[in-house]
């Protein structure tokens, strides 16, 4: 008889009395652990003394974790006395345990649980593990949930309704220019305003997208998102964005089915916003260093039905307080400025 089955018979032939519960040590850690420890007998990384198994990792058996939350439950475990272990017999249909980390891969599935090993088939593991993922958040199980205090309630409180004023063009044509100043003269009006600068979302909300057509359509779809949600507080959203294909910017209209988008089109020349060229980017993309270029490389669309459209004057850009001067008009008129 080898030596780990006589060590084994012997502590089977031990009279019944209280004793300690086995342990097993792990690598990672040597602080003492609680005293609910079991016995593995299936896994062939027995110590040679028979004493169960070693494992070197909590990772290594992922039922561990889970018998030790119940262990303390255990009568047998409260009392002190040894774990069950059923015979060992070669059942047919044993699967194999499958970690992360490849831990017992191969290896006769023994879930500890309780007091009692139990041995599961492979198709059950993964039927726990599919369960187990569909824990997961998915869109299609959250819901919307509604608050006290709504739109009508801040812009009550703001004394001006909540809107998006989307500026489109070329790049050079004054979106920026136009967006700033007209934040301003808002500001002094006392309505409170927030420009979103395409450049400057760039900076962080869209810092990991590039330019190219599927980049430039998720582009607009966030800033779009965003915009409604600024307009929802009750805010005058200016949104500055060269904003080239048109489907996109329609795609933004859509989310405020309320009428509250104002598409701003600054309808200015190529030429002449090649001439201002206030970056530099013109220059770049006509020496080939920038690829896909609105107005060079890559089409605009322009738009075929904005709310306002702005035009240049003998062959140059209006003046910021003249370009401001229509939009506010604009929003006069339509009632974003007042209750």
């Amino acid at each position: 008889m080898d030596a780990p089955r006589a060590a084994r018979l012997a502590v089977a032939a031990r009279p019944p009395g209280p004793r300690a519960p086995a342990r097993f040590p792990f690598a990672s850690s040597t602080a003492p652990r609680r005293a609910g420890w079991w016995w593995c007998p299936r896994d062939p990384r027995a110590d040679s003394s028979g004493g169960g198994s070693t494992f070197p990792s909590s990772g290594r058996c992922t039922r561990l974790a889970l018998a030790l939350a119940h262990r303390n439950r255990s009568p047998a475990a409260n009392l002190g006395l040894p774990p069950h272990r059923p015979p060992r017999s070669p059942a047919a249909g044993i699967g194999t345990r499958v970690t992360g980390d490849g831990g017992c891969e191969g290896r006769p599935l023994v879930e500890c649980a309780g007091d009692r090993p139990i041995q599961e088939p492979a198709g059950v593991v993964e039927e726990k593990a599919s369960e187990m993922s569909s824990t997961v958040p998915k869109s299609s199980n959250i819901f919307w949930h509604d608050c006290a205090v709504g739109k009508a309630d801040r812009q009550k409180l703001l004394k001006q309704k909540g809107c998006v004023v989307w500026i489109t063009g070329l790049s050079g044509s004054g979106k920026s220019t136009l967006a700033c100043k007209l934040g301003r003269e808002l500001h002094t009006r006392g309505k409170l305003a927030y420009v979103l600068d395409g450049d400057n979302l760039r900076h962080g909300l869209n810092k990991d997208l590039g330019f190219k057509a599927e980049d430039r359509v998720e582009n607009i779809r966030r800033v779009g998102e965003v915009a409604k949600l600024f307009a929802d507080a009750g805010l005058v959203c200016i949104a500055s964005l060269i904003s080239p294909y048109r489907r996109d910017r329609e795609a933004c209209r859509a989310l405020l089915s309320d009428g509250s988008f104002v598409e701003v089109f600054l309808n200015m020349s190529l030429e002449l916003c090649e001439a201002r060229d206030p970056k530099g980017l013109y220059k770049l993309a006509r020496a080939g260093k920038i690829k896909g270029f609105t107005g060079i490389d890559d089409p605009y669309e322009a738009p075929l039905n904005c709310e306002i459209e702005i035009k240049e004057v003998d062959g140059a850009c209006p003046t910021p307080s003249d370009m401001a001067g229509q939009v506010v008009t604009y929003l006069e008129e339509k009632g974003f400025l007042h209750e």
